[in-house]
């Protein structure tokens, strides 16, 4: 069982070697080098190999992240094909996945879901920031919905952060981080992380601990002084883990995490100017029983979240919240093989949201309990063809049951091509918010009130993808076509007053079908035995199906692409330009232009235990939001980043 737990910090080791060696394979759209022999979890659920992973899959690896000022985990995934790293307003970002809404993105720790902020606090991103870069082993980014095994949320994709395990020796990270655009106008950010992990009683009980302090400077809006692009944030953050193996078919896990984060903004309303300050206090409880019993393997989990936010402002008005959101999961699952070509996967969960809130009705407080089975099957059909079938089985105390079916084909035509063809139906619930009928909240910098409706349909989707990954000599290259078709989305509109400049009412309702079409491709190259080249290019058309109009907040055209070259043994540059095609918005003009930032990093190893990075980051200086009113996302400009890990 010790084995196993290396296992999960294993998948760090064999980037490295594999980069140091020059090896480069890669999954279908991937921008980011993927390794021979890189286990992934999220697609199935079991361990598989990354070349035979039933989805569109990315891995970004915890040691490339040391490469690059990483702030949350919207920096960590910036440039990674598929994803849009959109504004939700007042600063904050969202993680969109081939052009859904942020709130189709369901973002895991360890295959757990936590609380999304979102659902109850509008414009919140607090989710972005739970695990700090040192305590990250690997992301994976699953692309297309996962609804047939993580319900409700997993609409558009899945983003699953999977953390640094103890393993049989102590190893100690330090990370120290900084980035000024030395004019004094803002945007500053600081953090430094601590990780650690090891044996407290070698093979049988393991222990990790991480801690994090982080903060960034205001942006003052280069528009309107009185008002800040984004906000000062401030945030300190801790976690410890526990990893019992009583014998070698069991392991049992326990992890706890808490944070605290003070942020404040200051916002133009048509009431005048005032300053928003937030306090966010947030922890997360994790038990876990695993076992390996020979004829199956069990997980058996409890999780139990809480996010607190309190609000006040400068000008004495009505604050937003405060905010009380409790999530509580008990899932499990089974995993056997049965005749030989069938592996099987039962599932369930059962899950408790509570939110304290004085606006979602008259009592302040409401809960839903959602109730779910799943089955899959992982067929062998032949030594190079693997059929996936599942689906799950959500019951919702106000729509009674939801069905998510899902069918994935793999073949591996050769040992360097292969097929990938798969269709999926996600579904999202709305929110206790969206639900509520005596929801009402003042919107809009007091332009409006926005209330609950509770005859709104879970908003459903289907989408298919067709993919093909050929890795030559020294060279890769994939493709994915996909379509996703989505009813009964929920979008806020106007019911009454709307000519009005104050006092207009307005509502959830479902109202759009939405179709989405695109293309991926990515790949990378051998240039030279020191120079190697990667990129990724995705497509989007993104429609309206009710009047044909270009959805809002959509690139048409993304890519990202990366010159790495290792100078010598201890360093290695890194040229990376991102490009954002122009897209229809619903702010200023209605049309922001397209953009191509650069940035270009260096990693120095001083010694086997010292390095250090530095670079300049958005060297073209283009703060977005506040060079056009048109962008959502704000910049703070060009900026020189330094920082430093030990690892001991």
């Amino acid at each position: 069982m010790s084995a196993r737990i290396s296992l999960f910090c294993g998948a760090s080791a064999i980037t490295l070697a594999t980069l140091m060696t020059g090896t480069v394979t890669a999954q279908e759209s991937s921008s980011e080098p993927v390794m021979l022999g890189t286990i992934v979890i999220t697609a199935t659920q079991t361990e598989r190999d990354l070349r035979d992973a039933p989805a569109s899959v990315s891995v970004i690896d915890g040691n490339d992240l040391e490469k690059r000022p990483v702030h949350d985990l919207a920096d960590a995934l910036q440039g990674a094909p598929g994803l849009t790293i959109s504004g939700v307003g007042l600063g904050n970002r969202g993680i969109s996945v081939r052009g859904m809404d942020t709130d189709h993105t369901l973002v895991l720790i360890d295959g757990a879901r936590f609380s999304n902020s979102a659902s109850a606090v509008a414009h919140s991103d607090y989710e972005l920031g739970w695990i700090p870069a040192s305590a990250i082993d690997r992301i994976e980014v699953v692309r297309g919905p996962m609804s047939s095994l993580y319900g409700s949320e997993a609409l558009g994709g899945v983003v699953n952060i999977i953390t640094r395990r103890p393993t049989d020796e102590w190893r100690s990270t330090f990370t120290l981080n900084g980035a000024s655009s030395g004019n004094g106008r803002g945007g500053d950010q600081a953090g430094l992380s601590f990780h650690t992990g090891g044996p407290i009683v070698p093979g049988v009980l393991g222990l990790s601990f991480w801690a994090e302090h982080r903060q960034r400077e205001a942006l003052p809006s280069a528009a309107d002084p009185r008002a800040t692009s984004f906000g000062e944030e401030k945030a300190s953050m801790a976690g410890i883990g526990l990893t019992w193996t009583p014998d070698d078919r069991q392991r049992i896990n326990l992890s706890f995490g808490a944070g605290y984060e003070s942020r404040w903004g200051d916002v133009v309303s048509a009431g005048g100017a005032y300053r928003s300050q937030d306090t966010i206090h947030r922890n997360r409880l994790v038990l876990s029983h695993e076992g390996e019993w020979g004829w199956a393997n069990s997980r058996l989990r409890l999780t139990r979240t809480e996010l607190e936010r309190k609000n006040r402002r400068s000008d004495g008005g009505t604050p937003s919240g405060p905010h009380d959101l409790t999530d509580t999961t008990l899932d499990g699952q089974l995993s056997f093989a049965e005749w030989g070509a069938h592996q099987f996967t039962l599932g369930g969960e059962v899950r408790k949201e509570d939110l304290t809130d004085r606006t979602v009705n008259i009592a302040g407080e409401a809960s839903q309990t959602h109730y779910a089975a799943f089955i899959q099957d992982e067929i062998r059909l032949g030594e190079r063809l693997d059929l996936v079938l599942g689906s799950r089985f959500d019951h919702h105390e106000n729509f009674g049951w939801e069905i998510s079916p899902r069918a994935y084909l793999l073949w591996h035509a050769s040992d360097a091509l292969t097929f990938k063809a798969g269709i999926g139906k996600g579904f999202r619930a709305p929110t206790l918010k969206e639900l509520s009928p005596e929801y009402a909240a003042i919107a809009g910098g007091g332009r409006f009130t926005i209330t609950g409706n509770p005859d709104l349909e879970p908003e459903t989707s289907v989408t298919a993808e067709l993919g093909v990954d050929y890795t030559g000599q020294g060279w890769r290259l994939g493709g994915t076509v996909f379509q996703n078709d989505v009813d009964n989305l929920i979008e806020a509109i106007c019911i009454t007053g709307c000519a009005a400049p104050r006092g207009a009412i307005w509502s959830y309702n479902n109202v759009d079908k939405v179709r989405i079409r695109g293309l991926e491709l990515g790949g990378d190259v051998a240039l030279h035995p020191d120079l190697t080249l990667r990129a990724n290019y995705t497509y989007l058309d993104a429609v309206d199906r009710t009047d044909g109009s270009q959805l809002t907040g959509r690139p048409r055209h993304a890519a990202t692409a990366e010159l790495e070259w290792q100078a010598t043994a201890d360093f290695t540059a890194t040229l990376r330009l991102q490009h954002v095609g122009e897209q229809r918005t619903s702010t200023g003009s209605g049309r922001a232009p397209s953009y191509t930032m650069a940035s270009i990093n260096g990693d120095y190893a001083v010694n086997t235990a010292t390095s250090i990075r530095f670079g300049v980051e958005n060297l073209g200086d283009k703060r977005l939001a506040d060079d056009n009113a048109a962008y959502t996302l704000a910049d703070p400009g060009r900026r020189a980043f330094l920082g430093l890990t030990t690892r001991f």
